[in-house]
């Protein structure tokens, strides 16, 4: 049995990972406009942006693997960030090779992702246990 404490200890970790990463994905085409605005230092910033959410994503896995595993709650969090943490690299890669034809609409995919799991994490349902949710739905 889970103790209520520990679903809502790995949900607070949850939810904190999950912001940081939607701020930095957030201030990312901000960094890249700023470049394009001839600012050239921007490029520098939005670089180590990138570095930043690829180290925030993997503390977001591993808050995503408590929050379902410690705390029984849902695996979408996980999918979610499994998939954002593969596209990140991906992304890196095209932004280091130039390829912005890939590099710009998988960073508009990047934040609808991260907008996505913001939202979830943040609902209330976002509080229920699995077992919790599945009693909701039998008993509805």
């Amino acid at each position: 049995m889970t103790e209520p404490g520990g679903h809502r200890l790995t949900l607070l970790a949850l939810r904190a990972t999950v912001a940081l990463s939607t701020a930095c994905v957030l201030a990312q085409p901000v960094l890249a406009g700023g470049y394009l605005s001839g600012r050239f230092d921007f490029l520098g910033y939005h670089e180590t942006n990138a570095d930043i959410i690829s180290t925030v994503l993997l503390v977001q896995a591993i808050a995503a693997t408590a929050y379902l595993v410690g705390g029984r709650g849902s695996a979408v969090p996980l999918l979610i960030t499994g998939v954002q943490f593969f596209a990140t690299f991906v992304q890196l890669g095209m932004g280091y090779s130039r390829q912005l034809a890939v590099h710009i609409p998988l960073g508009v995919l990047l934040v609808i992702l991260a907008l996505h799991v913001c939202v979830w994490v943040f609902r209330p349902a976002a509080r229920l246990s699995r077992k919790d949710r599945t009693r909701k739905v039998t008993h509805a």
